[in-house]
């Protein structure tokens, strides 16, 4: 029985994953558990022992020492005092042998032992996979879909299970039971089922942890991720800088023919992404960060940190992005506000701005009123504008008289480019019309002396010299026959 004892043990052990110290203290909680309802016990503490190497189990009946003003039950408890009696070494906590136990367990203790055991093995269970993963929140690990729930996905993650709320889902990506993918986890937590691990596909870090993967340099700290901004299963944008001048970060972190950034992007199905250089100007930043689009100018606002951009009106669209997908990116990026304009509206706005400030001034200088000097002052004025119109009048009509004169002779111009343009294309119909008139010996069509035509009887068409002794002999025969037929026809 005792061998076979630590043999189950050591079975039971492999079959959990366990280790063999866990599986044989959770034994000894049980038998002890069970011992101290057996009223051989009366009431003590019971203490039970496995020797490891021959399976032996040993159970024995303790008091414990506490403070004589804790003691609540004097059964299983004793004094400070009355434990020095026994023996002077005694300090609180120890605990003092009063007998031994037979060890013949009943059906009832067996039932109670197997209980503990069970409940025991589970809670070291939970306490190993809680242990272990821990440590891994703020990292990527490698999972399969087990189960997708009306709203959860369930990932099996190796000994435990984790769980995918909703909010750390995107919808830009399908699931299937099976799949394999890479998760970031964000939460290990206790609770009275276990722990709880929770695991996310649109936090930012994945991609970060994606690159430092994928990109040797990033883990060596030679280049590193400034910044990045992402839409989850869209779009992404990373900003990357390298303090050694030899190493160019965009290149590094794309590969070479991109194999590097494609790795991550069919680990993220599909997301673009994109590589900007990270600079301390936010000019150059900004006109960065909007890339692929090309801009024109940039001009920011440090108090309320805001920046208006001018573009090219074709590059409008791409700088702006689906549903301003591409400029929020930016703003996300550079923590700019950032205002999307065309050159041409830019253009159109000055003007009107211009045009509003002049008609401003001349209003209010209608509304003020006028003292008498003024006024006096605004008749001579009007007089000499009076004066200067009535000069400026045959000037104007003079340079009126030459603008007409110069569109006539325009007119006459264009009318004899017109003229020249017909008679060129006169001579060219012409042209045509007698290259046409003339024969082209080299066509069969001329050789055909029937006038039959060489699509429908080849065989006819004369191509060599033997052809023209073939359709005399030929004529001579349809001759002859009508000769022939008249004969006939007179006979009769």
């Amino acid at each position: 029985m005792k061998n076979e004892l630590f043999l189950a043990l050591t079975q039971l052990a492999a079959e959990r994953n366990l280790p063999q110290s866990i599986v044989v203290s959770a034994v000894k909680e049980a038998i002890a558990s069970a011992y101290r309802k057996d009223p051989a016990a009366k009431g003590q503490d019971v203490l039970v022992e496995v020797d490891s190497e021959t399976g032996d189990v040993i159970v024995k009946t303790i008091l414990n020492v506490r403070e004589k003003d804790e003691i609540e039950d004097p059964l299983s408890e004793i004094s400070l005092e009355e434990a020095k009696k026994i023996n002077k070494d005694l300090r609180v906590g120890d605990f003092i042998e009063t007998g031994f136990m037979e060890y013949n367990p009943g059906r009832i203790a067996a039932q109670t032992a197997k209980q503990v055991v069970l409940q025991k093995l589970r809670e070291a269970e939970r306490d190993l996979v809680f242990g272990k993963f821990a440590d891994k929140k703020g990292q990527v690990i490698a999972g399969t879909i087990q189960r997708i729930d009306s709203r959860n996905i369930f990932v099996d993650i190796g000994r435990a299970n984790a769980l995918m709320p909703p909010s750390e889902q995107t919808s830009y990506e399908k699931y299937r039971v099976g799949q394999q993918l890479k998760f970031y986890v964000t939460e290990v937590q206790r609770t009275a089922r276990g722990p709880e691990i929770i695991v996310s596909r649109t936090h930012p870090e994945l991609l970060r942890k994606l690159f430092e993967s994928e990109v040797p340099e990033i883990s060596a700290g030679v280049v590193e991720i400034k910044a990045l901004s992402r839409e989850a299963g869209a779009r992404s944008k990373v900003a990357v800088s390298s303090e050694n001048e030899d190493v160019d970060a965009v290149g590094a972190c794309v590969g070479l023919r991109g194999i590097r950034i494609q790795n991550v992007v069919n680990e993220l199905l599909g997301e673009k992404i994109d590589v900007v250089d990270w600079n301390e100007d936010p000019k150059v930043l900004i006109t960065n960060s909007l890339s692929p689009a090309t801009v024109s100018n940039v001009s920011i606002n440090p108090d309320d940190s805001s920046a208006t951009v001018t573009v090219p009106k074709k590059q409008l669209s791409l700088a702006i992005g689906k549903e301003g997908q591409n400029a929020r990116l930016a703003a996300k990026l550079t923590l700019w506000k950032i205002d999307v304009q065309a050159e041409e509206e830019v253009e159109i706005e000055e003007p009107t701005k211009v045009n509003e400030t002049v008609s401003k001034n001349t209003d209010t200088n209608v509304v003020e009123e006028t003292t008498p000097k003024q006024s006096s002052e605004a008749v001579q004025t009007i007089e000499e504008v009076f004066d200067e119109t009535i000069l400026e009048e045959p000037q104007q009509a003079e340079t009126t008289a030459q603008n007409s004169v110069d569109e006539e002779a325009e007119l006459m111009a264009l009318e004899k480019e017109i003229q020249e343009l017909e008679q060129k294309e006169e001579a060219e119909i012409k042209e045509k019309k007698q290259k046409e008139d003339i024969l082209d010996f080299s066509s069969e069509d001329i050789w055909n002396l029937d006038g039959v035509d060489s699509k429908d009887k080849s065989d006819e068409t004369i191509r060599f010299a033997e052809d023209i002794e073939s359709l005399n002999t030929f004529g001579n025969n349809n001759r002859n026959s009508k000769k022939s037929d008249k004969r006939k026809k007179n006979k009769r």
